[in-house]
């Protein structure tokens, strides 16, 4: 009978998030040591073999979707700076945030494409730098937690909930940066450790997501709409392919359901704050 999931090796209760890449036994979060090439079993650690083992897990386990996803933002910067100058690089690209970035009046006027095209500016190099180190980190562990399609269900809802939340917050500001999608990468991180019985009070991310909570409410633009929105969808989208996608009783199809419903709902949601937004902008005119 097909289970759905593997079980850690060494905790048989506890379901395996990733595989050793040395000797390929399933293992669950307390057993993971993070070695150069993924993750390693407490045994194969131990032994500190100089060789490393490159089977089929291995090359299932390299973070190809986050190397395109940094890929992607890092040449979209490129191209910025090729349209808008060097000076650009301190600032981001005007024409390609003015074109591309999100706001308000342009979902009312029917832009729909910067709920998407947003997340993938940035404001200077500082902020893709940053951005790209963080998606770095997590974007490989979500590799090794589950599927390439399921790391790409997470990033992509997450950046969309990550649009409401900015818009719901600063509507009438440009609002860029992939930071909404990577903080939906901690939620669902979060969620996926959770489903593994470690509480979120001892979860590694507790810290990052509160010194990343103050300094987005503390420090001047920071859109902690969208990182707080982009965490939200995480969450949701982490417990529905990690915690409920992972159960016996759970058909394969309903995590997908989940997501695809969600993104529309977030989609309309978008809409609608803009155009409540923007009229009640007209109306204080008229």
């Amino acid at each position: 009978m097909e289970t759905g999931y593997q079980t850690c090796y060494r905790h048989p209760d506890h379901q395996a998030g990733v595989i050793c890449q040395r000797c390929d036994r399933p293992i669950c979060p307390q057993c993971m040591h993070q070695a150069s090439v993924g993750f390693h079993c407490p045994e194969c650690t131990k032994q500190g073999a100089q060789k490393v083992y490159r089977g089929v897990a291995s090359l299932q386990a390299r973070p190809i979707l986050t190397q395109v996803l940094i890929a992607v933002n890092v040449a979209v910067f490129a191209i910025g700076i090729l349209l808008s100058g060097a000076e650009s690089a301190l600032d981001g690209s005007a024409r390609l945030i003015n074109d591309f970035g999100l706001a308000a009046p342009y979902i009312y006027q029917d832009e729909y494409y910067r709920l998407i095209t947003s997340g993938f500016l940035h404001a200077g190099i500082i902020h893709i730098a940053l951005n790209m180190w963080v998606l770095w980190i997590f974007g490989r562990v979500m590799e090794q937690t589950g599927t390439r399609a399921e790391f790409g269900a997470v990033y992509g809802l997450s950046l969309l909930s990550g649009s409401l939340g900015a818009l719901i917050v600063d509507p009438g500001l440009i609002t860029v940066g992939a930071s909404g999608a990577i903080f939906g990468l901690a939620g669902a991180l979060l969620m996926a450790q959770r489903a593994e019985g470690v509480p979120i009070m001892r979860s590694p991310l507790l810290g990052f997501l509160v010194i990343n909570a103050i300094i987005s409410v503390g420090l001047p633009d920071i859109s902690w709409g969208g990182h707080m929105g982009g965490f939200i969808g995480g969450a949701i989208t982490g417990w529905a392919f990690y915690d409920l996608g992972r159960k016996p009783a759970t058909q394969k199809w309903v995590p997908w359901a989940i997501t695809a419903a969600a993104g529309i709902v977030l989609v309309l949601a978008c809409i609608s704050v803009s155009n409540s937004w923007v009229n009640e902008q007209l109306q204080q005119f008229n």
